[in-house]
């Protein structure tokens, strides 16, 4: 099975979703990525606190490099994971047909179902905004790396 994690610009919250389903799961039977809506930050390492938040919960994301939604992710992965109703919209309107459509969910949805909550975006905030998040990712993973592996 293979995931995508979707953000703005793939290197606060995604590049974290990414790093901590990964870490639930086993890497011989899923493949965890992520990406951003926008080409802000391609080929960008993650901020430089995310890379501290994950590592406090001994996650190594350093190695991620950010880039942008390719419509062949349609192609590539079965469930496309966005952080916030922005990420949805614009994932949305880049899908070519249903099936494409059915793939993508709102991550917080697996905490909150049917609640379309966001995943805020830490990038302006302090250090503690990137801690709320990756608490919030974390839950949220946690479900995700429960139902996947029944």
């Amino acid at each position: 099975m293979k995931i995508l994690m979707v953000c703005l610009g793939n290197i606060c919250r995604s590049p974290l979703a990414e790093g901590i389903l990964s870490s639930k799961l086993n890497s011989n039977s899923f493949f965890v990525d992520s990406s951003g809506t926008s080409a802000y930050h391609i080929g960008l390492q993650p901020d430089e606190r995310s890379i501290a938040v994950a590592k406090n919960y001994g996650i190594d994301i350093n190695k991620k490099r950010a880039r942008q939604f390719q419509v062949t992710d349609f192609d590539i992965f079965d469930i496309i994971y966005v952080m916030d109703k922005n990420n949805f919209q614009d994932i949305l309107s880049l899908a070519r047909n249903n099936h494409d459509k059915q793939k993508v969910k709102m991550i917080l949805n697996e905490i909150h179902p049917n609640k379309n909550k966001s995943v805020p975006d830490p990038y302006y905030g302090g250090e503690e905004g990137f801690e709320n998040v990756f608490k919030m990712l974390d839950k949220a993973c946690e479900i995700i790396s429960k139902n996947i592996q029944k």
